[in-house]
């Protein structure tokens, strides 16, 4: 098996929202389309797949809900600091619900981070070296 990652799916409890979020909030252009499920080009070999809970769990099974957080986060990485603030600043104009402001990090970089309507995390991260090198176009 080749080391690499076609399609990432996310359960979804409202597939409607999801779609007002991603798409008319943050712009992302839809691949596919259908009943149950909205398909988006997220990287140059890589899909995001937001599919409706019922036909999500129709076919790989029930989801285990519990406390706390689904043990999962999402980045997008970009060139600046500057660049996480402004991403940041427009997923909370979208309406994306507030999760921590940018700080520096540890680790070197930059990130903060905002959830998607069903509580996914996404991290805004600059992480100047090897790591923006590999993932940034």
């Amino acid at each position: 098996m080749e080391q690499r990652i076609s399609l990432i799916t996310l359960a979804t409890s409202d597939l409607d929202a999801s779609r007002r979020f991603y798409v008319d909030g943050l712009g992302w252009a839809p691949d596919l389309e259908a009943d149950d499920v909205l398909m988006m080009r997220a990287g140059e070999h890589l899909i995001l797949s937001l599919w409706r809970q019922e036909a999500f769990e129709e076919e790989v099974g029930a989801a285990a809900p519990g406390p706390g957080l689904v043990p999962l986060t999402l980045a997008h990485n970009v060139g600046s600091a500057e660049e996480v603030d402004g991403v940041l600043r427009g997923a909370r104009e979208t309406g994306a619900p507030f999760v921590s402001v940018a700080a520096h990090r540890e680790w070197g970089g930059y990130s903060g981070y905002f959830a998607d309507p069903d509580g996914y995390r996404w991290e805004i991260a600059w992480a100047p070296g090897p790591v923006n090198d590999a993932v940034l176009p």
